[in-house]
């Protein structure tokens, strides 16, 4: 006699933000497309680490109301030229902790810092891997979790540098969000150059795919971001985290991105689809 082994889940997720500037329609959009979760960047037009207390007061009983937890907050944190000093950033992750002990999530998104033009990766190293120390000890006391996002331009661009600041860090308060299509963005194959090299530290899945000859985002599996790949790698390691979708399907800038009601519907149906193949229930 066999014991049927217990099924796959994902927990589905999305940036509210790239719905709607309303949170109830944020919260409409995404319950629409069988999501208990949201990820917060913005809200009113607001991004999460401007907000006041009592907006965030009153987005908390927007979202409780429809019955939607925060998955992470996804902050802009090192979306910044290095060469600030590390007291601003640590300024704006304490107002962000506070945003997410609101919200009553563990995980806030962050970056690895922009640099300035001339300026090499090399030659920033130094200055991104204290920064990044000096953040991820602000978590850790806090008691929440940073998730760096690989992001063209920043430095943990690449699969082998953010390996580099996860090593150098080296804390259990500093994890990955993986996303596929910001990898096929800087000429990466996602699964076949990054997965394995990575997986030990990936946390948390941001749900966007791309086309390598333009750098234009797609819906999940329409792309070059073996997010076909991808998905089964993640089922066989037993991963049961946050999946996150993120389209970008009508527009990007440098502190988010845009998809729109339907946009953000098809991108969530694209990924359902996936899902379904691999015999993952969305939860």
């Amino acid at each position: 006699m066999t014991t049927a082994s217990a099924p796959t889940t994902f927990t589905l997720s999305g940036f509210g933000d790239e719905v709607d500037p309303s949170p109830e329609v944020q919260a409409a959009v995404l319950l629409a497309v069988g999501a208990r979760h949201i990820e917060v960047r913005s809200a009113w037009g607001t991004n999460i680490s401007e907000l006041s207390a009592g907006q965030l007061a009153g987005l908390k009983e927007i979202l409780a109301a429809k019955g939607l937890a925060v998955s992470a907050i996804a902050s802009p944190i090192g979306k910044v030229d290095v060469s600030l000093p590390v007291e601003h950033e640590e300024q704006r992750l304490r107002r962000i902790i506070d945003a997410a002990n609101v919200l009553g999530t563990k995980y806030i998104r962050i970056f690895s810092f922009y640099r300035a033009e001339g300026r090499s990766q090399e030659a920033i190293r130094g200055d991104v891997m204290t920064r990044m120390a000096a953040l991820t000890a602000l978590a850790a006391e806090a008691g929440v979790v940073l998730l760096h996002e690989n992001e063209k331009g920043i430095y943990g661009d690449t699969p082998e540098r953010v390996l580099d600041i996860m090593k150098t860090v080296d804390s259990p308060s500093l994890r990955i969000a993986w996303d596929n299509a910001n990898f096929v963005q800087v000429g990466v194959r996602p699964y076949t150059d990054g997965y394995a090299m990575l997986r030990p530290y990936l946390e948390y899945f941001q749900v966007k795919d791309a086309l390598a000859a333009s750098g234009e985002v797609v819906p999940a599996g329409q792309g070059d971001g073996e997010l076909d790949e991808t998905i089964a790698a993640l089922k066989a390691d037993g991963f049961n985290g946050f999946a996150s979708l993120e389209p970008h399907l009508a527009s990007a800038h440098e502190l988010g991105g845009f998809s729109g009601p339907a946009a953000f519907g098809a991108a969530a149906r694209a990924f359902a689809g996936l899902a379904a193949k691999h015999r993952i229930e969305l939860i």
